[in-house]
């Protein structure tokens, strides 16, 4: 990562970098390497001011210190997880071990850095967290559009919709929901147009995604 790679690459405007460390100088340094490459920083001495931030609405990612006082940056992760934020980790730790490092990744942290670490290492493990933020509001966002969209159909399209996914034909459709044929092709055509589906299989993904069953 170079001094403009980082705050330019797609997707990554407007992100921000979180610090939990109760050391005073190491937030310092953190704060002062990635301001440097161009990345905001926000830092916190303990895990509860942090937990007073507002969740962000753009890409971010937490380096988190193992050893805090009080609860340590493992059971803080599995805090985390718990309030179901997706937020990814970087652990940074001075007294760090393979089985501490090998709970952490278990858990979802995106890196684990035995301090003195090298600032290129840091700075790859935070544009690694940062993307992985990028794409999970990017899922996030398209499902939430799918959702949207899913919500615009009439009960009886999205009965039709969830018959057809199926691999009911239309007929059957109509014998199953007692309707004519083409009162259900009709509905058919309007799942499909609402959903914006460009074909068939595209609306069997979508459903898919969806999680919708034989009718709703």
């Amino acid at each position: 990562m170079n001094g403009n790679s980082s705050s330019n690459e797609p997707g990554f405007k407007g992100s921000i970098v979180f610090v939990v460390d109760d050391d005073a100088s190491m937030r310092d340094a953190l704060s002062n390497l990635l301001r440097s490459v161009g990345i905001r920083v926000e830092t916190f001495a303990s895990t509860a001011d942090f937990l007073r931030q507002p969740k962000p609405e753009y890409p971010s990612c937490l380096v988190l210190d193992v050893r805090l006082q009080g609860a340590s940056g493992l059971d803080f992760q599995a805090q985390l997880a718990e309030s179901n934020s997706n937020i990814p980790i970087i652990f940074i730790t001075g007294h760090g071990d393979i089985e501490m490092s090998v709970k952490a990744m278990k858990a979802g942290a995106v890196d684990f850095l035995a301090k003195p670490f090298r600032e290129q290492n840091l700075l790859d493990a935070v544009s690694a967290a940062l993307q992985v933020d990028v794409r999970r509001r990017q899922v996030e966002q398209q499902f939430s559009d799918l959702h949207a969209r899913y919500q615009t159909l009439t009960v009886r399209e999205k009965e039709v919709m969830g018959f057809a996914v199926t691999g009911l034909m239309n007929k059957q459709i109509a014998g199953q929901m007692n309707l004519s044929e083409i009162t259900v092709k009709i509905h058919r055509a309007h799942a499909m147009k609402k959903m914006c589906a460009k074909s068939f299989a595209d609306l069997v993904r979508m459903a898919e995604a969806l999680g919708t069953g034989q009718s709703r």
